[in-house]
């Protein structure tokens, strides 16, 4: 594998480490020879940073938890808060 189109394809996955080990590997070679790639794979990675960031500083409004769970009942798991 693994040119230029087919890893930026892939980047989303590859980032969620969701491909198998041989095209994980591919990729890393990859990007390790190609500063184009490297540079779409680092802005990707930096903007998931910024957005997690994000979504942890943001609090819950008050009473949409509880409107969530009168919607799923059950179906939502013990452990949530």
């Amino acid at each position: 594998m693994s040119n230029c189109d087919e890893t930026l394809e892939e980047l989303q996955r590859f980032l969620d480490k969701e491909l198998p080990d041989g095209m994980l590997q591919s990729i890393q070679t990859h990007l390790g020879s190609c500063t184009d790639c490297l540079q779409a794979f680092e802005f990707h990675a930096e903007l998931r940073t910024v957005i997690a960031r994000k979504v942890l500083a943001e609090e819950m409004p008050e009473g949409l938890m509880d409107k969530i769970r009168s919607c799923f009942g059950d179906e939502l798991t013990e452990d949530m808060p």
